[in-house]
């Protein structure tokens, strides 16, 4: 598989947004990231529960690992692309994709608690 059959797959899924992140292509439902494209889109990732996230590296571990640290035991996985069974990742990313549509919509930046306008500044008595 390759970085364009992810964007295919991915996008083809209903209210799917690619986007950017930490300098890497993501992809988002309700505003929310579930899946990306490493920078250098040889390796995606999905946010699964741990408990499919093991399924899978079960099944197929030179495809499928836990993402480091504890993004990794939160569910999200890294899926190496080349020579990957597209059958298996397909699932993955719909997996990944019905995970994030039970998910509540990320709140929109202008809803966000925003800091107080004296937040982090000292007044002097005088």
């Amino acid at each position: 598989m390759t970085a364009d059959d992810i964007r295919a797959v991915l996008l083809a899924l209903e209210g799917v947004e690619e986007g950017a992140h930490m300098g890497h292509p993501d992809f988002r439902l309700g505003g929310r990231v579930f899946a990306g494209l490493l920078a250098d889109e040889q390796v995606a990732s999905v946010n699964l529960t741990p408990d499919a996230q093991a399924a899978l590296v079960a099944e197929a571990s030179d495809t499928f690992a836990p993402a480091a640290g504890a993004w990794g035991r939160q569910g999200w996985t890294r899926i190496t692309l080349a020579g990957a069974p597209v059958a298996a990742v397909r699932g993955a990313l719909v997996l990944a994709w019905e995970l994030a549509r039970q998910r509540p919509p990320a709140r929109a930046a202008a809803t966000r608690r925003q800091p107080r306008p004296s937040a982090g500044r000292r007044r002097l008595r005088g």
